[in-house]
């Protein structure tokens, strides 16, 4: 056995707490849940100015938000509800945090920036959409690079830095790839839609 096939005491405990937890009661809608518990306490924390803790919770919270899928996968516990809920809390989640950066930025007078978190929260809802809305019509969608993974990083390198001024470029940042990524996304889906249909051979 190769040094790149032996398994590591990291991956075997890895594994040994992934069958733990898919033999225990726990269910990915608990795991939902915790994140959405997350990210609450996030948004609370940078409502009073805490930015650096409610960055913290805001990637804990996040993190929940990435196992809750895999764990369903890996357990065979997901339902088509739970999926349903997983996709609604995310995008609840992403926009209470970022109602109270808006917040904050209004308490500063900085409108531009306050209005800019608004442009984020509609630009993430219709990243989600134009991929639900492409996958209705039966168009694989996830082009473009401003997803859910890319907004959470970049949100968190702004609050954990724990200043608004660290923040500020975040939210324009992710402004501006949110626009950039539902256009992506509409084109891709015109183009997919319009593809000539060859009769099979």
């Amino acid at each position: 056995m190769s040094v790149e096939q032996r398994p590591t005491a990291a991956s075997d405990f890895s594994a040994a707490m992934m069958n733990r937890l898919i033999e225990s009661r726990l269910t990915p809608n608990s795991i939902s849940i915790a994140g959405l518990i997350g990210n609450l306490a996030a948004a609370v924390l940078v409502w009073q100015g805490l930015y650096f803790l409610g960055g913290i919770a805001f990637i804990i919270g996040s993190v929940m938000d990435t196992l809750d899928g895999r764990y369903a996968r890996a357990s065979g516990k997901g339902t088509l509800f739970g999926a349903f809920l997983d996709s609604t809390l995310d995008r609840v989640e992403e926009g209470i945090v970022l109602t109270a950066v808006a917040y904050r930025f209004a308490l500063t007078g900085d409108e531009f920036a306050a209005a800019m978190c608004v442009v984020v929260v509609l630009g993430s809802l219709m990243v989600s959409y134009t991929r639900a809305r492409a996958e209705a019509l039966g168009v694989e969608c996830k082009v473009g690079i401003a997803d859910r993974a890319f907004r959470v990083v970049v949100l968190s390198a702004g609050l954990v830095f724990g200043d608004l001024k660290a923040i500020e470029p975040a939210v324009y940042v992710l402004a501006v790839m949110a626009v950039v990524t539902v256009f992506q996304r509409i084109f891709h889906v015109r183009s997919e839609l319009t593809k000539p249909v060859t009769d099979p051979v």
